[in-house]
């Protein structure tokens, strides 16, 4: 679960840097151009950038992707800087007319509007703007789901009563509102689940595709860009379990052949870069309570939120240190469940229960893998004022570290 060249950056780090996270930026380059091969060339693959914004992971996916969403005005400036130049499509519910005025600024290629409101609201700053070229616009649509089609869904964000995207029979007032004016309406988004396997994605993008095209020739829109979302599935439970980008890259070339002359996009945001990165901290205490053992470690989920906000325990290695400075007896559990808990005042704080460990003492620390996606970025930082962690970045020899 922890790379060589991590786990060699980890037992190097001074204990003042502690907690510490650690993105291995070969690992990511290698597993982004693994994704990007899988595909076919004619998919696009945005990066949802709110899985991770760091200025590195941005860079390091630059190679490999055709561009980056974004979902809010901070994001939008912020990715922007990072990797100028680079597509841009905005997305998300709840747009500001200051956040749109500064993307129509910025030249974001393609929006993906919510409502009819955000439509007309779009077309009425375009229309002021000195921009010359249309502005492409998606509408984020959230289609009926046959069959308990989101049933495996770790988040459902569609197929029901949700704030997210237009009601299908709304959308069809839509294009009417483009026609004539500074808006070119290009297609359809729908990114109605989190947590789906390759085939129910599959399932999802023929859904999707099929309703957009028979939208699109209701309406006389011709070429279709047609974005399927993301969210395909991160097993925290099996974190040597991959989502099966092969066998999806194929489903997607068949169904791109059934319909020609639509541009099929994709938006991954965890599953490109949730492996790449590690919670990395020591432990400060071990101690017994009524019969169980928990380990006191530095930091908690007010760095890595991940665990508390999908209720998993978080897969974690072990790392040893053998020095023990102090005159007494080192606090230890051994042969036996531990859980693994933070400094916050609440019983929330924790990152994995009864977790079976050969031995762990205080001293020793702990990698907590798969924390390259939404972890730092979500997580409520400043509750008891804890210090921030530290961030690191390794590549193999003979590689640019960002």
């Amino acid at each position: 679960m922890i790379t060589p060249r991590v786990a060699d950056h980890v037992r190097a780090l001074p204990t003042a840097a502690l907690p510490a996270y650690v993105y291995d930026l070969t690992a990511l380059d290698e597993h982004a151009h693994a994704v990007r091969e899988a595909l076919p060339p004619a998919v696009e693959l945005y990066y949802a950038a709110k899985a991770n914004p760091d200025p590195a992971i941005l860079r390091a996916l630059a190679p490999h992707v055709t561009g980056y969403e974004v979902s809010s005005g901070g994001e939008l400036a912020h990715v922007h800087a990072a990797v100028p130049g680079r597509p841009l499509a905005f997305g998300g519910p709840g747009k500001t007319e200051a956040e749109l005025r500064l993307a129509l600024g910025l030249g974001v290629e393609r929006f993906h509007v919510e409502s009819e409101h955000e439509l007309r609201l779009l077309a009425a700053l375009a229309d002021e703007h000195p921009r010359r070229a249309p502005v492409g616009v998606l509408l984020r649509v959230n289609l009926p789901v046959a069959d308990g089609g989101l049933g495996g869904a770790a988040l459902a964000m569609g197929g029901r009563p949700s704030p997210f995207g237009l009601d299908p029979r709304r959308a069809e007032a839509c294009p009417p509102l483009t026609r004539g004016g500074p808006l070119r309406l290009l297609g359809v988004h729908a990114h109605l689940a989190s947590g789906l396997d390759a085939a129910a994605q599959l399932a999802v993008a023929a859904g999707v595709t099929s309703w957009a095209r028979e939208f699109g020739d209701r309406h006389g829109l011709g070429p279709m860009e047609i974005n399927v979302g993301g969210g395909m599935a991160v097993d925290y439970a099996g974190p040597h379990t991959r989502f099966d980008w092969s066998a999806y890259g194929q489903g997607l070339g068949e169904l791109a052949a059934r319909h020609p002359g639509v541009t099929l996009r994709i938006e991954p945001g965890r599953s490109m870069t949730a492996y790449a990165g590690w919670y990395v901290t020591d432990v400060l205490d071990v101690k017994h309570s009524h019969g169980e053992a928990f380990a006191v470690l530095r930091g908690g989920t007010h760095h890595m939120r991940t665990p508390a906000a999908k209720g998993h325990d978080h897969p974690f290695t072990v790392l040893p240190v053998e020095e023990w400075p102090r005159p007494w007896p080192r606090p230890a559990a051994r042969n036996e469940p531990v859980t693994l808990t933070g400094q916050l005042c609440t019983p929330k704080d924790t990152l994995a229960t009864g977790i079976p460990v050969t031995e762990v003492r205080a001293g020793d620390r702990i990698a907590f893998a798969m924390a390259g996606a939404y972890a730092w970025n979500i997580s409520h930082h400043d509750f008891l004022m804890h210090p921030a962690p530290t961030f690191h970045y390794v590549s193999r020899p003979g590689r640019r570290t960002v």
